[in-house]
């Protein structure tokens, strides 16, 4: 027995529930001594105006990484490839519209400008001693971030 059945729009309904699967990028820069992170401002709800680490739901053509580098692209403008795996973050209440697991990956770079696009409503590099509320639990995945490139 399949634990799936082909519905009339050509979807697929599973007798079992499915997690959802998003990428975060978090992106370093070091200007004048200081050291800063990318972040965008939430457009949309949940956490509507909060600051967060650009990203975004998986498309089903996709690997993981490629969607992380897609989304920031869509949400800031910077094109990067090559980032390192921070972790996998499956908390069961980290996103309020369901199950929701993300992978976040890292990177340091140059300071390239960042303008806001998609659902994002502002794209800022801010200082590291100067961070907003994050959403979600991107606090968590800012210091295990910070702790793998030795930041």
């Amino acid at each position: 027995m399949t634990d799936y059945k082909k519905t009339q729009d050509g979807m697929f309904a599973y007798r079992y529930p499915r997690a959802s699967v998003t990428a975060d990028s978090v992106l370093f820069a070091e200007r004048d001594g200081l050291t800063f992170v990318l972040l965008i401002q939430r457009g949309n709800e949940p956490y509507k105006g909060y600051w967060a680490f650009p990203g975004g739901f998986l498309n089903m053509n996709e690997t993981v990484n490629r969607c992380a580098e897609r989304e920031l692209e869509e949400e800031t403008g910077i094109v990067l490839s090559g980032m390192q795996l921070v972790g996998i973050y499956s908390d069961v209440e980290r996103d309020p519209r369901g199950r929701v697991i993300t992978a976040a990956y890292a990177a340091i770079t140059t300071m390239p400008e960042a303008k806001a696009a998609d659902d994002a409503a502002d794209a800022q590099w801010w200082p590291l001693n100067e961070l907003p509320k994050l959403a979600f639990d991107h606090e968590i995945i800012l210091k295990d971030a910070m702790k793998m490139l030795g930041l």
